[in-house]
């Protein structure tokens, strides 16, 4: 069939991976940063951003005959990037991106607005977070009414920047994993819903076309077929090739953990986030604001100068760190829904009062902090067979030790690569492929899996389980009924 290219445009840089479409080998690869300030006066990234950065990155990227011979290409993007256009196709103000924490008002605004959490989870999946476009629509009309009234389309990073590659065509086209985190589409009705728009924005707004895993958005003058495109989150999932059975936990410095699905969860406690995945499945995601950030923290609380040393300190200790049990709920927490708790450091004996012990504790409360976010998915009826470790902390050896037995199943860390690009080339092979005859709609290329170390809990299984149930006693003491409100 030829070669493909995916392209993943993320907050800071743009990485382009093309690959083989039989086999999803990379052949060779492109990247370049954002020509954007990486940070604000408060040192984070900025919330705004003018789009047209993001196609000066993709053409640099592309640059030195990358793409020469390329059939198609699948855009991947970061996610809740809202793009406001106005009658013209022309942006009313700049992208608004990321977490921006301006609309976290609009966001409690919005949640009594439509009568509650349990509403919006109904409603479309999810509760509104300030990240989500329908969050950013309420703070645009509250905060910029003449930019709000002026907005007429509405339009998310990779749906922008495949409208943009076919040349700006009247149509305008979005994935069900892009539109499922917007806040205005829900993944279990497969519809938009118009009515929480013009609740958010104050009046109606074109809204993309939502089209098929497989379809392609249409093609260049060049030739070039272009497929429907998709968030990082999807992308990287359809790029590490998971499905039933798996699920994956992202160690950042917030962590998140995504499963495959048959069918969209709804969720009355809003814990759980029901995305649609790259595939025609589901992908519902739970989130905990406490993941790296808790070890870093406990380094720094040690004097130590990175999160290796505190790994090798942590691998001195033993399981269950002599009964001390962190947990780590550093920022409050989401998952439970405790957003104004601290953290808690429980368990102190004098024998436990040493540093490799509180390094320990740090991991394992990391760690069951993710496996409580597992169990919420695995609650509502998600198989969980193997689990994939991505982040760099993954690679730590005391992450390795003690995550099979707290997780109770194999664990799987893949070589780092570009998978979400990966995944985005992986979608425009499937895109080519149907559009060619020589692929199903219904069932994507398969590519050979990511080269991966796999940890197995053996007969760390007994003992990985006893310092779970340590850890659930402190937080149920701690925290009475805390996964029950």
């Amino acid at each position: 069939m030829g070669i493909v290219a995916g392209l993943d445009s993320s907050p800071d840089f743009t990485r382009i991976v093309v690959c083989d479409t039989d086999t999803g080998s990379v052949l060779r690869q492109g990247y370049a940063p954002h020509p954007v300030e990486t940070e604000t006066e408060g040192g984070g990234r900025p919330s705004d951003v003018d789009p047209q950065a993001w196609l000066l990155s993709l053409g640099e990227a592309a640059g030195g005959g990358l793409l020469e011979g390329v059939q198609a290409i699948g855009v991947s993007a970061q996610q809740n990037a809202l793009v406001p256009l106005d009658s013209q196709g022309n942006t009313v103000r700049p992208a608004m991106v990321g977490g921006d924490k301006r609309a976290q008002v609009a966001a409690a605004d919005l949640i009594d607005a439509l009568g509650g959490r349990e509403a919006w989870a109904q409603a479309v999946g999810s509760v509104p977070q300030a990240a989500q476009p329908v969050t950013k629509l309420r703070w645009l009309n509250r905060t910029e009414p003449d930019n709000a009234r002026r907005t007429t389309a509405l339009l998310q990073a990779h749906d922008w920047l495949v409208w943009q590659l076919l040349g700006r065509p009247v149509r305008r086209t979005t994935d069900r994993g892009g539109a499922s985190g917007t806040g205005y589409w829900s993944a279990a009705s497969g519809g938009y819903r118009p009515d929480l728009v013009e609740l958010a924005l104050g009046h109606q707004a074109m809204l993309p076309e939502v089209i098929g895993p497989s379809d392609a958005a249409g093609t260049t003058p060049e030739g070039l077929l272009i497929s429907a495109g998709t968030g990082e989150t999807m992308a990287a999932a359809f790029g590490l090739g998971i499905g039933f059975g798996d699920a994956v936990v992202s160690l950042g410095a917030s962590g998140s953990v995504m499963a495959v699905h048959h069918e969209a969860l709804v969720d009355q406690s809003g814990m759980i986030t029901s995305l649609a995945d790259a595939t025609g499945m589901h992908l519902p995601v739970v989130t905990t604001l406490n993941a790296v950030r808790t070890l870093r923290g406990a380094a720094e609380l040690l004097g130590l100068p990175d999160l290796e040393s505190l790994s090798e300190l942590a691998m001195k200790s033993t399981p269950g760190a002599h009964g001390l049990v962190f947990l780590p709920y550093l920022e409050g927490e989401r998952t439970p829904n405790l957003p104004h708790t601290a953290g808690t450091l429980a368990g102190l004996r004098r024998e436990s009062m040493k540093a490799e012990h509180l390094a320990r504790a740090a991991f394992e409360g990391m760690l069951c902090g993710l496996a409580d976010a597992l169990d919420v998915l695995r609650g509502r009826g998600v198989a969980v067979r193997r689990l994939f470790l991505l982040g760099s902390a993954a690679e730590l050896p005391a992450v390795q030790a003690a995550a099979p037995a707290l997780f109770g199943t194999q664990i799987v860390v893949p070589q780092p690569a570009d998978y979400a690009a990966i995944g985005a080339a992986r979608q425009a092979a499937w895109a080519l492929g149907v559009s060619q005859g020589t692929l199903d709609p219904r069932n994507p290329p398969p590519w050979q899996g990511p080269v991966a170390q796999v940890f197995e809990p053996g007969d760390e299984l007994a003992v990985g389980q006893a310092v779970r149930q340590q850890y659930v006693s402190v937080r149920e003491q701690t925290h009475p009924g805390a996964f029950r409100s």
